[in-house]
């Protein structure tokens, strides 16, 4: 059914996205579409950190040291898959680069600084691992093979398979290269859905042959609000669209129907999260609500130098509007599969400024690279899954500098994260997640220090480098993996639910046709559908998906990779 205005609930990338593309393709006024979002950062954030103390899920706990930087987390692109992105990107102009979309800003920037990671696996009394010795036996190779040729009308064999039991008779593949890169490139863990593990590998089978070096992995100038959200919001306020922000939706009112499954939203109510007042919103019947259903920042919290995140144990704004979508029509998802176990979803992040480059040089020495080419993970050197197994402890990003428009030329910059929150660390004797930022450093300094290879070590220069910290903030994000918890194909809503009228649902808990999640690719492309849908435009106007794990060579080389 064709509509000539929509309100968005979520200004994350997604719903973005879906304005664009009404704007562009189907040709409506930027003044007939309204967002309606606590904020405008979604998933692709990074800000000055006194700019995020006064956000939503931030004002219960307040901040001792707001100098430096935050990003929650950063996604690698790619050029290859993320064919959608960059198809929006072309769209719209960098704000940064003067004459430049915000695609040529970035094709331009990665052409220059191309990643070649050279310490993609470190571990004490090793160093640096060779990773492109994927360690897979024969076992490991027939049921990554078996993900891989799975055609996808066999996909919901895997319903509710975890990869842990999807590799059951199999604990070796835990102990591999292969797994302990994938698990920190991608952030599965092996309790995630196998059913999205085959998708990653059906989209992402190429970089079988490049995953120690992540040569396939494409980078921003600089972080992603800067580098997409920005000329996304900033083309938007061009075109007269309506954003509003500071505000929590959080009910519908649906048309009564004889059967109950026509989904037609009436009416929106909403907090300001300001003033505390109720609003309501009515939807007449030539309006589209366009509605991201989930997002793995909600609830997340930030602590400082000498304070720890604290655990925000609220279910989450979007998720928590989408559970009373489910519990009233039945064909639209089950959000407790990922929102009520965070067990298998939580994270701890940390953003580290510096004032000198003392530490980002140390780092450079021990990983032998340059900044911009890498994530370095450091495994442990004795046992700490629930296998009884070796894994990795945390994972480092070492940005390109400047990372920010506003950052002084004499600062650093990094980001850092652990994937298992409650382990505990190595030099803290306390689980990551009750770490401030000050312990995070040490924590890192003892990791550096395992692998340093001389000559001195890095824990010489330990009250330098402390003596250099700004700030450094801890992130804790109850939901950051949850769009990879295991599930059933039905436990996602279609972008377009069945009978539903003038809802659509975007972001990354929306089932679509071979999307893998987690990425700026699925994103965008979710809101693309819902915007030729409301605007009758037919799907056959999408951009083209190409589809890797069909091509031969491509799998050829994969397979040759999984013998080496």
């Amino acid at each position: 059914m064709t509509k000539t205005k929509a309100i968005m609930i979520g200004a994350g990338l997604a719903n973005m996205a879906a304005a664009v593309y009404l704007i562009q393709e189907a040709h409506w006024p930027g003044q007939n579409i309204t967002f309606y979002s606590l904020d405008d950062h979604g998933s692709n954030d990074g800000a000055a950190t006194n700019d995020t103390t006064d956000e939503y899920w931030n004002r219960e706990h307040p901040m001792e040291n707001t100098k430096g930087y935050v990003a929650r987390g950063g996604r690698m692109l790619n050029y290859r898959t993320y064919v959608d992105l960059m198809d929006l990107l072309q769209r719209v102009q960098s704000v940064t680069e003067p004459g430049m979309t915000a695609a040529e800003d970035t094709h331009d920037f990665d052409s220059k600084h191309r990643t070649f990671d050279k310490a993609r696996l470190l571990q004490g009394g090793k160093g640096i691992i060779n990773g492109g010795h994927l360690g897979l036996n024969n076992q490991d190779r027939i049921l990554l093979s078996k993900l891989v040729l799975m055609p996808d009308r066999d996909e919901e064999q895997l319903d509710n398979v975890s990869i842990a039991e999807y590799f059951k008779d199999d604990p070796h593949m835990f102990q591999t290269n292969f797994w302990y890169m994938w698990e920190t490139t991608f952030a599965f863990r092996t309790q995630s859905s196998a059913q999205e593990l085959r998708r990653y590998m059906h989209q992402m089978i190429y970089e079988f042959t490049q995953i120690e070096h992540l040569v396939g992995v494409n980078r921003t100038r600089y972080n992603q609000y800067e580098s997409i959200m920005l000329p996304l919001i900033k083309y938007l306020q061009d075109q007269n669209v309506r954003i509003v922000l500071d505000r929590r939706v959080t009910d519908f009112d649906f048309a009564e129907s004889t059967m109950q499954d026509e989904i037609t939203v009436t009416g929106i109510h909403m907090t300001d999260v300001n003033s505390g007042e109720e609003q309501h919103v009515e939807v007449d019947d030539d309006t589209a609500v366009i509605f991201t259903n989930g997002s793995i920042t909600d609830s997340a919290t930030q602590g400082d130098f000498n304070t720890p995140a604290a655990e925000n144990m609220d279910y989450g704004a979007a998720a928590g509007l989408w559970k009373k979508v489910a519990e009233r029509f039945y064909n639209v998802g089950n959000p407790d599969k990922f929102f009520a176990d965070r067990n298998a979803s939580e994270w701890v992040s940390f953003t580290l400024t510096t004032k000198n480059h003392l530490l980002l040089n140390e780092i450079s020495r021990i990983t032998t690279q340059v900044p911009g080419n890498a994530l370095n993970s450091f495994l442990s050197t004795s046992p700490i899954s629930p296998l009884g197994q070796v894994d990795v402890n945390m994972s480092i990003v070492v940005h390109h500098q400047p990372h920010f428009t506003t950052q002084k030329p004499n600062e650093t910059v990094l980001w850092g994260y652990f994937l298992y929150p409650r382990r505990h660390g190595e030099f803290v004797d306390k689980p990551y997640i009750e770490m401030n930022g000050k312990e995070m450093v040490e924590e890192l300094i003892g990791q550096l220090s395992k692998v340093d290879p001389g000559p001195g070590n890095i824990r010489d220069k330990h009250d330098e480098i402390m003596e250099s910290i700004i700030n450094n903030i801890p992130v804790y994000m109850p939901y950051a993996s949850a769009l990879f918890n295991n599930r059933a194909k039905s436990d996602r809503p279609l972008v377009i639910p069945a009978h539903s009228t003038n809802l659509a649902f975007t972001g990354e808990f929306v089932e679509q046709p071979y999307q893998m999640i987690f990425t700026e690719q699925s994103a965008v492309r979710s809101g693309e559908i819902a915007a030729y849908h409301f605007a009758g435009i037919p799907m056959s106007h999408l951009v083209k998906n190409p589809r890797y794990d069909k091509d031969p060579q491509v799998l050829l080389r994969a397979t040759k990779k999984m013998f080496s």
